[in-house]
């Protein structure tokens, strides 16, 4: 998935080396708010560190996340990613963060909503899930919008400044998912 075009205010592309220092501003400008839930918050302490990061996930020949800048225009609002993707079984993890002040406007919704038909017609995958701290209400209302399954809580799933956190665990399989996904594909 290279670009994707929508009919609505925002777009996902690839990651690429020239968003780093606005990644990193956004990271920098808004780290106490995304510390929180970020485990990466604290060791990204320059525009170098973002840089390394994009090398790392864009570097040939090693397999690794996936990420996609949400843009809301021309202007990064956050990133999204496949993480872990297991290709013997068929599943796929998606991670996301939006900068606080593009927070409300559906971008995380939309954009996962691409991720997942992208995972289930084109990736060959049968299961996404969506992981997110215990009482990160905003980051568990997705996959509760978009109508995933509830898992349970993944225990000491996260280390997160300096603490084991608890995570819960949300699914949606592709028999599912063309059930549910009515609605959404106007995204």
């Amino acid at each position: 998935m290279k670009e994707t075009k929508t009919n609505t205010d925002f777009k996902l592309r690839e990651i690429q080396l020239s968003d780093a220092t606005d990644i990193f501003n956004i990271i920098d400008r808004d780290r106490e708010y995304l510390r929180e839930w970020l485990p990466f918050v604290d060791i990204t302490k320059k525009t170098e560190d973002t840089e390394a990061f994009i090398r790392l996930v864009k570097s040939k020949g090693t397999e690794h996340d996936e990420v996609y800048v949400i843009l809301s225009g021309e202007k990064i609002a956050g990133l999204i990613s496949y993480k872990g993707k297991d290709k013997f079984n068929h599943k796929i993890e998606i991670g996301y963060w939006l900068a606080k002040n593009l927070q409300g406007n559906g971008f995380v919704t939309r954009s996962c909503i691409l991720l997942i038909n992208n995972a289930f017609e084109f990736m060959g995958m049968n299961r996404v899930q969506i992981k997110v701290g215990v009482k990160n209400k905003k980051s568990a209302a997705v996959p509760k919008r978009l109508n995933f399954t509830f898992e349970g809580i993944e225990r000491d799933g996260e280390y997160l400044n300096g603490v084991y956190i608890d995570l819960e665990v949300y699914s949606v399989l592709k028999r599912d998912w063309n059930k549910t996904k009515t609605g959404y594909e106007a995204f």
